[in-house]
């Protein structure tokens, strides 16, 4: 299905700036950097977990352990007969016991991917928390999970699609809506 831009909602200037208001709540809420590790959940957490560690780095002087979450259960390739989320390729190379461990995604939408996520930090040991930071919160949960940090809080329908671009990614920064082109909406009934 071909998808057509309808609204862009955030460039590299506001992605950068989201970025360095969610690093200063993380420090704020865990108070300094002692036992955080950051985890971004592949694709685009990862990129956006190592922007985080490098703005902590420049605000507290202090550079924070970062690991890749690989999951292969993402929101849409979910399997009812599946109970245990798939997971491949995870580097994360420290101990996540006892730590506070922050999550990092580019789109919360229904809380699935999170969810596997959860499961396999949890795979690894026992963190003393874990925390959430996405760079849009879309809505639409089915599973009660909410972000602790967000960068921005953008209302959608289940048609529309929020796109995230990265440079490290994509070639570009910038937080898009897409919908379906017109002439292809009646193709998916």
């Amino acid at each position: 299905m071909r998808m057509r831009e309808k609204a862009r909602i955030m460039d590299a200037e506001g992605i950068r700036r989201a970025v360095v208001r969610i690093a200063h709540e993380i420090l704020e809420r865990n108070k300094g950097t002692q036992n955080l590790v950051l985890v971004g959940i592949r694709r685009r957490g990862v990129p956006l977990a190592c922007r985080l560690a490098r703005t902590i780095e420049e605000i507290e002087g202090a550079r924070l352990p970062t690991g890749v979450l690989d999951i292969t259960l993402y929101r849409d390739d979910l399997s009812t007969r599946l109970d245990q989320p798939v997971v491949h390729r995870t580097e994360v190379p420290f101990d996540v016991s006892g730590k506070r461990v922050v999550l990092v995604d580019d789109v919360l939408y229904t809380g699935r991917t999170v969810r596997a996520a959860m499961d396999a930090i949890m795979d690894l040991g026992r963190p003393q928390v874990i925390q959430l930071a996405v760079l849009v919160d879309r809505g639409h949960r089915e599973l009660p999970i909410r972000a602790d940090y967000v960068g921005k809080n953008l209302p959608t329908s289940r048609r529309e699609v929020v796109a995230v671009r990265l440079q490290e990614t994509d070639g570009r920064d910038e937080v898009v809506i897409e919908e379906p082109c017109a002439a292809d909406q009646g193709k998916e009934r």
